[in-house]
């Protein structure tokens, strides 16, 4: 069964941000910041891309709704509504850290149904449809099949956002790591996810993540045959922000480690 024209969309949505990325990362100029919260921040790059995502998504779908980091907008319950981050690994792009991403998916209904996730430093494109499966530059993806926690790489990221959670995060981050291989917080969640879905990394976990990190790359996890939830094993991780992402093997294994932690957060 062929894609939906709501993939090529996504894709395509994903590389011209992508290729606006390209152009400015040389440019320090272009990498001014400006600060938007005290430990969050934005550059003009944002901005450029992000509008240059929506500009081509509005002739493609006027009628569509649309939440993005930078301009806003609410989650929709009803109808299409594409959500974007159109850098996703804003620290690390500002001091030329190869590691950030453009992620594009819409939801239906509230439902991610169309994802994809762009690293224009590799040119890689990962990209999903519920139903489909999920894909690298047009290779199938799978999952890992790691069961042993002696052998799994999980990814994390920090509580930027929430530093009064810090000893906790911890807590839990020493926990898990005296079980597994490793872990590794590289700063983009979208990437992380997607490296979940092909097998590179075994697991990943984050607090108060906001939609558009997680979308696209929360589909592409579930077409390649993994599993997505809350730290609670739940499916509020949307709202909340506070996901665990595996191959499905190992996932109780983190959820009865990272739950338990932050009881406070459950909805």
């Amino acid at each position: 069964m062929p894609f939906s024209p709501y993939v090529e969309t996504a894709r395509q949505a994903a590389r011209i941000g992508g290729a606006i990325l390209v152009d400015y990362l040389e440019d320090a100029e272009r990498k001014k910041a400006d600060r938007k919260q005290r430990f969050d921040f934005v550059t003009e790059v944002d901005h450029l891309s992000e509008s240059a995502i929506i500009e081509f998504i509005k002739r493609r779908h006027p009628e569509h709704h649309i939440l993005a980091e930078e301009s806003g907008g609410e989650q929709q319950a009803k109808g299409y509504q594409w959500v974007i981050d159109p850098l996703d690994g804003t620290k690390n792009y500002i001091h030329g850290f190869p590691y950030f991403g453009v992620s594009v998916a819409l939801l239906q209904d509230g439902q991610v149904v169309t994802g994809a996730v762009l690293d224009p430093v590799r040119d890689e494109l990962f990209y999903a449809e519920r139903q489909q499966g999920a894909f690298l530059n047009g290779e199938r993806l799978r999952v890992s099949d790691t069961e042993d926690l002696s052998l799994v790489l999980l990814a994390t990221g920090f509580p930027f956002r929430a530093k009064h959670l810090t000893d906790r995060y911890f807590e839990v981050f020493t926990h898990l790591f005296q079980q597994v291989s490793d872990q590794r917080r590289a700063g983009a969640a979208s990437l992380d996810l997607a490296y979940v879905a092909c097998g590179r990394l075994d697991g990943f976990w984050e607090l108060t993540l906001n939609a558009w990190d997680i979308a696209a790359g929360t589909l592409l996890i579930e077409e390649a045959g993994g599993r997505v939830t809350d730290f609670w094993g739940g499916q509020s991780h949307m709202q909340t922000g506070h996901v665990v992402a595996s191959n499905g093997r190992i996932h109780q294994a983190i959820v009865d480690v990272v739950g338990p932690a932050f009881p406070d957060l459950k909805p």
